[in-house]
């Protein structure tokens, strides 16, 4: 079908994709997604493994996004669509870890019927290729909780290393990093 993804592509503000792949878009929300963003939440399976939020903190988070596209803010949070229909899948970010300087956070969050597909493992990877690439962190790391087995096995696959459980404000996720000497080190040796 060489004809989806250019009507896709001629359909989307370039200035919001930052990448596509041979399954998705990886794009600015537009203004005009909330609804959709906010949905992903809705399912219970969903966010069975994340902090619990408000409706109205979602919303605030998407208002955020869409600030930091506004001030071009290398860091932010992302739509990822399907590239075949433009389904909507799910949403990544990369963030400053917290106080840490030098640590950037990635994240994600899919539809159900997307898991087990392939896709958090290579927006994981992408993620990080990206924020090295963007930023000057030296270290990229990602919390999930003790439970969430299928996120530790995606990030597991990112080639992130599991270090000792993060503990804040009584919750201990676990943690996965890979710094910037291992993600070079490994890229020398793709294909």
């Amino acid at each position: 079908m060489p004809g989806v993804k250019k009507s896709i592509t001629r359909s989307l503000n370039l200035d919001m994709l930052l990448l596509r792949t041979q399954h998705f878009v990886l794009r600015e929300f537009k203004p005009d997604e909330q609804d959709t963003y906010v949905s992903l939440y809705d399912d219970e399976r969903v966010t069975a493994f994340l902090l619990k939020r408000s409706k109205i903190e979602h919303e605030e988070a998407f208002r955020a996004a869409l600030d930091d596209y506004a001030a071009s803010k290398i860091i932010t949070r992302w739509g990822l669509f399907n590239i075949i229909d433009g389904d909507y899948i799910g949403s990544c970010l990369l963030r400053n870890f917290y106080d840490h300087k030098g640590k950037v956070e990635l994240g994600f969050s899919l539809r159900q019927k997307y898991w087990g597909k392939g896709i958090a493992s290579e927006i994981g990877r992408i993620l990080i290729d990206y924020g090295f690439a963007n930023t000057d962190a030296n270290e990229i790391v990602a919390v999930t909780m003790i439970e969430n087995l299928g996120s530790q096995k995606v990030l597991q696959k990112a080639e992130m290393k599991r270090e000792d459980n993060y503990i804040s404000n009584g919750i201990e996720p676990a943690y996965y990093t890979i710094n910037r000497g291992r993600w070079k080190f490994s890229r020398k040796y793709d294909k």
